[in-house]
């Protein structure tokens, strides 16, 4: 009798704290960044207070894109890690290479918050923007230039 009680509080507490803990496929609450591609050499870096200019497609997690760069030909010129965009950039660009690509997802803490920015990003929303270094301080890729192997 008491083990079934105990299984029965359990499984109460389980009911009312699940609803509460549960969010949307493909949600985070930390910062993550993944490299989807890095020059053979990384002449140029990122860092904090550098001007960069970059491309990106920002979407939301169910793929919906609510902005995009690429598509008008016109990437986003800022001072890294000066509060111009949202924290999930300022954090997750810094290091970038020059002509690296990268995917970051963003929790709502550092995009748009529990306001979101109506009315293409809901409140609480994850954000996952595909970026690519354009420029760190008007310096773009040398493209074509040999690598030292092809000398």
């Amino acid at each position: 009798m008491e083990t079934a009680k105990a299984a029965w509080i359990l499984l109460l507490f389980v009911a009312l704290v699940s609803p509460v803990s549960a969010k949307k496929s493909g949600d985070v609450t930390e910062l993550q960044i993944g490299v989807k591609h890095k020059p053979k050499t990384c002449e140029i870096q990122a860092h904090k207070g550098d001007k960069v200019k970059v491309h990106y497609r920002g979407a939301l997690t169910d793929g919906t894109v609510f902005d995009s760069s690429f598509e008008r030909g016109d990437p986003i010129e800022f001072e890294l890690g000066a509060g111009q965009v949202i924290k999930g950039w300022d954090q997750g660009l810094l290091g970038m290479c020059v002509g690296e690509k990268r995917k970051l997802r963003i929790p709502a803490k550092l995009g748009y918050g529990d306001h979101g920015s109506p009315p293409k990003i809901p409140g609480g929303a994850t954000l996952v923007f595909d970026t690519e270094l354009v420029s760190v301080n008007g310096k773009p890729s040398i493209v074509g230039e040999p690598d030292e192997s092809e000398l």
